[in-house]
């Protein structure tokens, strides 16, 4: 399947991390939204952002280093989905400049809010607002890796 897909990502506490060429970010705790998309299959992609051994190549990678994924909302579409739902939650949530988004003129493609009410109300009108049918799959992550199960 391929598509766009939104990670929620929990961050406990408040810290310092250096992203790759971005160098030093302070994060603050709480919720993070990542919007990606995948072309080559969602699942395979998911998987990697769930594996704890990896190579770093995405910004992504060094803040999962130090935070969780805690849901997972995905859309089917052959279209790349990304920068439209970034730009959707760039309105209520506020991006994490630069994040992400190296590849694209969006600000960012990573969004923080401090309750995770707001993050998952803004995630799910992003993809209601494009039209889009999003659905949450039921991931096992006792591996957390390249055996997670999606469905």
């Amino acid at each position: 399947m391929k598509g766009g897909y939104i990670l929620l990502i929990s961050l406990p506490r408040a810290q310092t991390i250096t992203v790759g060429g971005l160098g030093s970010i302070s994060f603050a705790a709480g919720g993070y939204a990542y919007v990606g998309s995948a072309l080559g299959g969602l699942e395979a992609r998911i998987r990697r952002h769930l594996r704890a051994a990896k190579k770093k190549h995405w910004h992504i990678d060094y803040l999962l280093e130090r935070a969780s994924v805690s849901r997972i909302i995905m859309a089917e579409s052959g279209e790349r989905l990304e920068c439209r739902l970034a730009a959707r939650l760039g309105g209520p949530l506020e991006a994490v400049p630069g994040f992400g988004s190296s590849d694209c003129r969006c600000p960012g493609h990573l969004f923080f809010a401090p309750s995770p009410a707001v993050l998952e109300a803004a995630v799910r009108r992003a993809f209601d607002g494009l039209g889009l049918d999003a659905v949450e799959p039921a991931v096992d992550v006792v591996d957390m890796g390249d055996n997670a199960t999606i469905r």
